[in-house]
């Protein structure tokens, strides 16, 4: 009987022995997972590279601070360190998603070229003036390694390891890492040093389709041990659906992101695909358009595209993008996702069909390859707008202008389309388009013809760029001229070199006309002003008329033309 106690005895003995080291030795998914619930016992393909959350964790030399820890307020100087983490998913499922660490300091703190912490000079924190600070090192960890000289500290060989005991690699630039980086997702980790930024990136053949969430923990060098700095958590996404976006774009269309355009105007629609890593560089793409107005559906190899709306209406865009990708024969598809998320099966297949009604010409090398499609789905309004604006006459307002220092000028503008403007805006910049001098915007209030007389004051003389926008809640049209205000009196041109030479020509020519003309009527000869020569008469003082008013403009304020035009802004 007593010997049957003391065995009993000495087996609880032993069960405790193992025990207690097992419970007090913790797992990476320990401290990773910060005791929230973890996938550490669902089955997970190995990423390559990576390792499973079931390794120890070396806590001494790299110490676990729960949340709510009150060390995590002492465990940088000047306050706390936030990481920001960040991904370019959604990644379409054997591509890679990349993942991007950068660190933020303290106000007032920054990484220097040497991967130290310093003060910045010219940043004030409160009342605090970090510029005639004799020491301006947070964390000089150059002159840590350099002072240590064999000392248990953590830049020796003993030490440069990581949490899993495995050691730093030798790289080129190792003083300049002074961070250790943990970043674990999927039960599986993967381990770095660095400096305040760092990138890490993993394939996603292996990845079950869905939401998944990447953890990273960081440490920094201490004198004895590494200490926590802060942490962080993102969401990204693996689908099996090409990521993928329409950008749309239209002359004259006010506002693109309203998706309203305009009638008899081409829309061109360019597909961004989402593809950092170049996953689909060599593949065979396609876009396959609907425009949804009964011109039916076409097929382009091209990611741009333009289409023409001829009616008023609503219509519903749709676009399928396919991408043949090669791809080694064999089930590439990753383990299904929980049932409440069923996706179809993707196998690779054998290449036997033809290609031959793509665009693109030949399709993957033989062997197998994977078909994935991408969608976009859009609804448009196609409205009524105004198609294009031009300046039909240019006039200088004499009068109470001429005794003023500024230069009038009326500005009258028509435009085509299907709708009348509702605001007129101009903007007057220097002769080369470029430098904003001057910009009005008014309403305008017309109801039966696009015809309005814009005037607008110039103080200065010299020459303008002058831009017209005529504008309705869904279209904005533009036109622009160059006009020169000359002289103290006020009086324009428009400028263009063209008009200049003709000008040139024209006033040669006048004075040869002159000239002949004198030579031959010089001699006063009375004649009978029958009906022919009558006409023949009024015609000449027509045309010197006309002549005179092409060299020597007027105010044309009378002009019988102008009569009908609208009210002036």
């Amino acid at each position: 009987m007593k010997r049957a106690c003391f065995l009993c005895l000495l087996g609880c003995l032993l069960v405790v022995e193992e025990v207690v080291p097992v419970a007090a030795t913790k797992q990476f998914w320990d401290v990773m997972t910060r005791g929230r619930a973890s996938s550490h016992t669902t089955f997970h393909r190995k990423l390559s590279g990576w390792s499973s959350d079931h390794n120890n964790w070396n806590e001494k030399l790299y110490p676990y601070w729960e949340d709510g820890d009150a060390r995590w307020e002492n465990c940088w100087k000047g306050g706390r360190v936030l990481a920001s983490l960040t991904s370019d998913s959604p990644a379409l499922v054997g591509s890679n998603v990349t993942f991007s660490v950068n660190l933020r300091f303290p106000r007032c703190q920054k990484e220097d070229n040497d991967s130290n912490i310093v003060y910045d000079r010219n940043c004030k924190n409160g009342s605090l003036d970090y510029s005639n600070l004799s020491d301006l090192y947070v964390y000089n960890w150059t002159q840590w390694i350099d002072d240590c000289d064999g000392q248990n500290c953590t830049h020796n060989n003993s030490h440069n390891v990581f949490p899993d005991g495995r050691p730093f690699p030798h790289q080129h630039g190792w003083r300049r890492r002074n961070f250790v980086y943990m970043f674990h997702t999927l039960g599986q980790y993967y381990q770095k040093t660095g400096g305040s930024s760092t990138i890490v990136s993993i394939n996603t053949t292996n990845i079950t389709l869905g939401s998944h969430i990447m953890e990273v923990s960081i440490y920094r060098r201490g004198f004895r041990s590494y200490v926590p700095v802060t942490t962080a958590r993102a969401v990204y996404e693996v689908t099996d659906t090409i990521p993928l976006y329409v950008n749309m774009t239209q002359k004259n269309d006010r506002n693109a992101s309203d998706h309203i355009f305009i009638k008899d105007i081409p829309i061109t629609f360019e597909v961004l695909i989402h593809d950092p890593s170049h996953y689909l560089n060599h593949s065979v793409v396609s876009y396959h358009w609907n425009f949804g107005d009964g011109s039916g559906s076409f097929v382009s190899s091209d990611p741009v595209s333009m289409h023409t709306y001829t009616l008023v209406g609503n219509f519903s865009l749709n676009l399928t993008v396919e991408a043949i990708i090669p791809a080694p024969c064999g089930p590439v598809t990753p383990p299904p996702p929980p049932p409440t998320f069923p996706v179809p099966p993707n196998v690779t297949t054998p290449r036997l069909e033809s290609l031959m009604e793509l665009p693109t010409g030949e399709g993957p090398a033989e062997g197998c390859h994977i078909t994935r499609y991408g969608q976009y789905q859009s609804y448009l309004s196609i409205a009524e707008g105004i198609l294009g604006v031009n300046i039909i006459q240019m006039t200088n307002i004499q009068g109470a202008a001429a005794q003023m220092e500024t230069s009038v000028v009326d500005f009258v503008v028509t435009c085509q389309g299907g709708s009348l403007p509702t605001d007129a805006c101009t903007i007057v910049a220097d002769p080369t388009c470029q430098v904003l001098q001057n910009e009005a915007c008014d309403p305008v209030d017309i109801t039966d013809q696009c015809l309005l007389t814009i005037r607008r004051a110039f103080n200065e003389s010299g020459t303008y760029c002058v831009n017209i926008t005529l504008g309705d809640a869904t279209s904005l049209a533009l036109t622009s001229t160059l006009i020169s205000i000359s002289g103290a009196a006020g009086s324009f041109s428009r400028t263009a070199e063209g008009v200049l030479i003709a000008c040139g020509f024209l006033v040669v020519f006048a004075a040869a006309l002159t000239f002949f003309l004198y030579k031959r009527y010089k001699e006063y000869k009375p004649i009978d002003r029958n009906t022919g020569q009558a006409v023949s008469s009024q015609g000449l003082n027509v045309y010197f008329n006309h002549f005179k008013a092409v060299l020597f403009p007027t105010n044309n304020e009378k002009d019988p033309l102008l009569k009908n035009k609208l009210g002036i802004i």
